[in-house]
């Protein structure tokens, strides 16, 4: 009689080889909700893009282009230490709340060390949202109900760094309604019956209450104000270039204004990383983003009713707005 293996199921090798990076699902800009059964709703959180990988005595954290930020995020990676899994890889929003519960990306940037701050890194939480990979299986060929189903009970009711990112029992217009009234950035709509596919696509749908994009920091203005930003000047990508499309001039306290010169003072450059002609303009080493609200693009490709909303390294170039 032959022998049952001593092995647990646990011990037995994965069904799926664990990918070393999964690209992100993207979603699409639409004016409006989808409505159907077959879509759920979840608040659009206003933070950074992460894939956390659990394995076997490591844990790593990763942009959404691709860079290994384990050690910025330590308290996500020690409460992923602590989730019942042997292995996993978790999609989410890492984000700092403010006084109401809202994801406020100033206040991220600030936790993350760019500016002066009494933020602390353990403030920042990652809302996670799906789960690509568990215990040995790619769940990427899952619909998105089924991925969820697994998640749920893994991170749900948690209040640690890592919590469940929740659906909303409602419609989509009546979503979208309270959270621009509530001062959110948008909604997410997502198709629950679709698998998880890497890129941009309407199976993923995002509806915001304003436009909102990054765009590289190519230089600033100076204020008449001794010491401050007058207007900092910006640039997004464009067939491996960067363009020049304008500026924004509001967006920031007198104290923010002050930082802000002082940390773009020390980053000047003479060779301009757009092509520019601007009086009194000091240009610099183009290596931060700023992220900015606007209205709309004019028809000469600048941006129209620009506000700075934060701060972030330019090394996640995936980011970064691209022109077509």
């Amino acid at each position: 009689m032959a022998r049952a293996s001593s092995k647990k199921p646990r011990d037995l090798p994965p069904l799926d080889p664990m990918p070393a990076r999964v690209d992100p699902c993207l979603a699409t800009l639409v004016d409006k909700p989808p409505r159907g059964s077959d879509w759920a709703y979840e608040v659009k959180w206003d933070g950074y893009r992460l894939a956390v990988h659990i394995e076997p005595g490591r844990v790593r954290v990763l942009t959404r282009g691709g860079y290994d930020w384990t050690e910025r995020f330590p308290s996500i990676v020690d409460d992923a230490r602590r989730l019942a899994v042997q292995t996993a890889i978790l999609d989410g929003e890492a984000v700092v709340l403010d006084e109401h519960g809202r994801s406020d990306f100033g206040m991220l940037q600030r936790a993350l060390g760019r500016l002066p701050s009494a933020i602390e890194a353990g403030a920042i939480v990652l809302f996670a949202f799906d789960l690509l990979y568990l215990d040995g299986r790619d769940l990427r060929r899952q619909p998105l109900r089924e991925r969820r189903r697994l998640l749920a009970p893994l991170v749900a009711g948690r209040e640690g760094a890592i919590r469940l990112s929740e659906e909303v029992e409602a419609g989509g217009e009546e979503f979208f309604r309270v959270a621009c009234a509530h001062g959110l950035e948008g909604i997410i709509a997502k198709h629950l019956e679709k698998p998880y596919r890497s890129g941009r696509g309407d199976w993923w749908q995002k509806i915001t209450c304003k436009r909102r994009d990054s765009f590289v920091i190519v230089g600033f203005e100076p204020s008449t104000v001794p010491g401050h930003i007058g207007r900092l000047l910006l640039a997004a990508r464009k067939g491996g270039e960067l363009v020049y499309v304008g500026g924004c001039g509001t967006g920031w306290s007198n104290k923010l204004s002050r930082e802000l010169r002082n940390l773009l003072e020390g980053m000047a450059t003479k060779a301009p990383a757009v092509t520019l002609r601007r009086k009194g303009a000091v240009f610099v080493d183009p290596v931060l983003v700023a992220d900015v609200e606007y209205r709309a693009w004019t028809d000469d490709g600048k941006l129209r009713h620009a506000s700075f909303k934060g701060i972030r390294e330019r090394a996640d170039d995936a980011t970064v707005f691209e022109l077509s």
